[in-house]
């Protein structure tokens, strides 16, 4: 017979697994959601699927989450809209000039975002965008929004200290917007389809964009005056 403090030492040890799996059922169902919605789109992903492949039940599945809106929304809460406050503080805080930030936050989105399952939800958006406008508004507030406002501050700060040439920012958003969302397009659309043999390195590609981007945002010299005869 199992002595009284084994006892409940054993059940401090099953209370204690609950809790923590508990605790670990939002991460796993997010996890899962995203996977099904980059694979399958927002449409045709069902909640079933969802839990099923977190290892819960549906019902524990509407326990944290009211319906599959309020679910694809957590998702980007908790893999873009949710870390511009810290990219936010990074972009504020950074030291180097701003060619130096501009290549920094470029290579950083690739890095956090771009090479990562979270790069789908662009393309997810881009194709159902139109048949769900709830959903398409509220990424519209809460990333791209946003994600346009920090690239427009690290292009002033580039205007504005003389380091970049005067431009239109709010047009200049979208030079650097271009290579990422044919990256997004890219990964999970094309690469699928690309033939083993041929190569292509997202990481150079981005460097190749902004060597270029760069040059065209270089502070050229006056024109010299015109001699006088």
């Amino acid at each position: 017979m199992c002595p009284l403090p084994e006892l409940r030492q054993l059940a401090a040890q099953a209370c204690g697994k609950r809790a923590r799996r508990k605790d670990a059922r939002p991460g796993e169902l997010l996890d899962a959601a995203l996977a099904l919605f980059v694979e399958k789109g927002f449409a045709a992903t069902r909640a079933e699927e969802v839990a099923k492949r977190a290892g819960v039940s549906k019902g524990t599945l509407f326990l944290y989450f009211s319906s599959k809106e309020e679910l694809f929304k957590a998702v980007v809460r908790e893999n873009i809209s949710g870390r511009f406050s810290e990219w936010n503080t990074e972009l504020e805080t950074f030291e180097g000039n701003s060619a130096d930030l501009l290549r920094s936050c470029v290579m950083s989105w690739w890095e956090r975002v771009g090479s990562t399952k979270a790069s789908g939800i662009s393309k997810l958006m881009m194709s159902e965008a139109g048949n769900f406008p709830e959903l398409a508004a509220f990424y519209q507030e809460e990333v791209v929004q946003p994600g346009n406002a920090l690239i427009r501050k690290v292009l002033q700060r580039g205007v504005d200290a003389g380091e970049f040439r005067n431009l239109n920012v709010e047009y200049g958003v979208y030079l650097l917007l271009a290579p990422m969302m044919f990256l997004a397009m890219w990964q999970h659309a094309m690469k699928p389809c690309v033939s083993p043999t041929e190569t292509f390195d997202p990481a150079l590609y981005l460097q190749t964009h902004i060597d270029n981007l760069l040059m065209g945002l270089a502070v050229r010299p006056a024109a010299p005056l015109p001699r006088e005869l």
